[in-house]
């Protein structure tokens, strides 16, 4: 099963040969002449790690990175929030958080897993480990996850105000729809609705975490929970809705035709 690319193995393309002859012939080509857009979403879809199960449907826990990928993303902050509570100094707690963080590294090379999404988090908390150092205040651990959200929000709103909605391009190839969903104006508007329920949760997330960084220490516990409630199990739920609304609608079935 081929998802990156919308192929589906039990679609032989056979009915009409001579209008796929054409359709080649018109279609963008890549190689020396560089990806086609297709090419590139079919990347970015692939890249996004969205999996598909065997029921043809988005494998949620799969996509955010299966239980692994979730314990990545919240134990470091965790691990900060915890050392911190205990010694209420900011050094302990932020070469935990990093550690935490390199023990995920070291497992995948173990495992001799992909690195990617483990270098990832290493590097991320580096940088909120270096942001709270350098201003003395465990807050700081948590905002460089503001600015993350409001450059994916940015580029959500530009990708449905250009018509090249980002939930199209992810669920499109998942669904053997490849880029022909942009040819129809139904689809085009449950993607771009399903990038607008995306952009919510982002939204959100600002939207409750912003005022409790903004209270500062006394604020710390509630950010760094909301922030763990609101990562991966809300990102879950909101692809899980989005996938929902952008659901085609059943295509009626044809009646079979009798032989004379």
């Amino acid at each position: 099963m081929t998802v990156a690319n919308g192929s589906d193995p039990k679609d032989t393309g056979r009915d009409a040969p001579h209008e796929n002859e054409e359709l080649h012939a018109n279609a963008p080509k890549s190689g020396a002449e560089g990806p086609t857009v297709s090419d590139l979403a079919a990347g970015y879809a692939e890249k996004a790690g969205l999996h598909r199960n065997s029921a043809g449907h988005v494998d949620m826990l799969k996509s955010a990175g299966g239980v692994q990928g979730i314990a990545e993303s919240i134990l470091p902050g965790l691990v900060f929030l915890v050392a911190f509570t205990i010694t209420r100094d900011l050094t302990p707690a932020l070469i935990a958080a990093l550690a935490a963080a390199a023990v995920f590294t070291v497992v995948r090379l173990i495992q001799r897993r992909p690195l990617t999404q483990a270098l990832a988090g290493v590097v991320g908390v580096g940088i909120s480990a270096w942001l709270a150092n350098t201003t003395g205040k465990a807050e700081d651990f948590y905002v460089l996850g503001f600015f993350t959200n409001i450059a994916y929000i940015a580029a959500m709103v530009l990708s449905i105000a250009f018509k090249w909605p980002v939930a199209g391009l992810l669920f499109g190839f998942v669904r053997n729809e490849g880029l022909e969903w942009r040819k129809d104006p139904e689809r085009l508007r449950a993607y771009s609705l399903g990038t607008w329920i995306v952009v919510a949760v982002l939204t959100l997330r600002l939207v409750v975490q912003v005022p409790l960084y903004f209270m500062g220490e006394p604020g710390l516990t509630a950010l760094a929970t909301t922030r763990l409630l609101m990562g991966a199990p809300l990102y879950i739920l909101g692809l899980w809705v989005a996938w929902l609304v952008t659901k085609p609608a059943p295509q009626p079935s044809k009646p079979s035709s009798s032989a004379d």
